[in-house]
């Protein structure tokens, strides 16, 4: 074979495989950039979910009326949970309750036609030490607006090793991870067995009270001043906020290391702020039952399920009775006092 017969088949191979790489990535899609869906691709994992979610809202339109911004116990709720609003779910892992401002923002530019916003909150997200630093999504916008993003990540060979590993778990149709997604943006968790759970549980409490309660946890002076922010901008949507709720064993351990002060500060900040929260967080028959959770504090989709019927239709929702109060200022002082009222009989 002479020198150009060599080079020829060379750069013959090096296009087939080049090739072959971009159709395979293209064809399971594994960052969510474009908007096809089959039976090999409807299992997905989690590279990035502010990149992989940002992108999929300019790269593949949504026609959604209500959003919805929290953090990755909010990824539980499943957009077929509402049965008349059209809901895109923004939610993110670790979200700092100084990202919903540029989140918002950004969701906004993408559809101006949300006619409201959900917002979920979490109680040790407001903390000092959580809530400080500034946080946005810009950095992540800037990245997936670059010139030829979508055709750089096609020939990413470390991209196919996700789509490989997406291919398997779609084909054994089995979820085996944390947080796992389907095409629509539904956020999926492994079930784990009572004994697990529990174990879980344990070990997250232990790092809650060594990392976000107890001494670790100092209420974040402009909490208040950035929520009003945020329910300030784009003031043509509704605002809804919901507390997630955290197991009862949970809960007792935010009792325990001396918080239950602040977290009655915080229901009343949103409430001043927002004219009203759905307060899950507080010891109901959900939160009693521990195998509604995977590790004490991220609920499986069913709960996510309740959540959304009951913000959704309020006294007719498809949920357990206790599960679930819209509290206002008239009723803040009477739902606290029965939050009080059941966290003493947990003891």
């Amino acid at each position: 074979m002479n020198d150009r017969k060599f080079s020829l088949t060379v750069m013959a191979i090096f296009a087939i495989l080049t090739l072959a790489v971009v159709t395979f990535n293209y064809w399971m899609d594994p960052l969510w950039n474009f908007s096809h869906a089959h039976e090999y691709n409807d299992v997905q994992l989690v590279t990035d979910e502010r990149e992989q979610k940002t992108a999929n809202q300019i790269y593949v339109p949504k026609n959604k009326d209500t959003l919805l911004l929290g953090s990755s116990r909010s990824t539980y709720i499943h957009h077929d949970g509402f049965k008349n609003w059209k809901v895109y779910n923004y939610s993110v892992a670790n979200l700092s309750m100084r990202e919903y401002y540029t989140m918002m923002d950004f969701a906004f530019e993408q559809n101006p036609d949300y006619e409201r916003v959900i917002l979920g909150v979490d109680f040790f997200k407001s903390s000092t030490q959580e809530a400080e630093a500034p946080r946005s999504i810009q950095n992540h916008v800037k990245r997936v607006t670059q010139p030829f993003y979508r055709a750089k990540n096609l020939l990413s060979f470390d991209l196919m090793k996700t789509s490989a590993q997406n291919l398997q778990m779609s084909a054994d149709d089995e979820i085996t991870e944390d947080r796992l997604y389907n095409r629509e943006g539904d956020a999926f968790a492994r079930k784990l067995s009572e004994e697990e759970t529990l174990s879980d549980t344990e070990d997250k409490i232990k790092k809650f009270e060594s990392t976000f309660y107890g001494k670790s946890y100092t209420y974040y002076p402009r909490y208040k001043e950035i929520m009003k922010k945020v329910h300030d901008l784009h003031p043509e949507a509704e605002k809804m906020v919901y507390t997630t709720p955290i197991s009862s064993e949970l809960f007792k351990s935010l009792v325990s290391t001396g918080l239950y002060e602040e977290y009655e500060i915080w229901l009343r900040n949103l409430v001043e702020v927002y004219g009203g929260v759905w307060n899950f967080m507080y010891p109901n028959s959900v939160t009693n039952d521990i195998t509604n959770y995977y590790d004490g504090h991220h609920f499986y989709p069913e709960v996510g399920y309740y959540i959304a019927s009951r913000m959704e239709q309020g006294d007719n929702a498809e949920a357990p009775e206790d599960f679930g109060v819209y509290v206002t200022p008239d009723t803040i002082d009477s739902h606290l006092k029965q939050v009080k009222k059941l966290v003493d009989e947990l003891n």
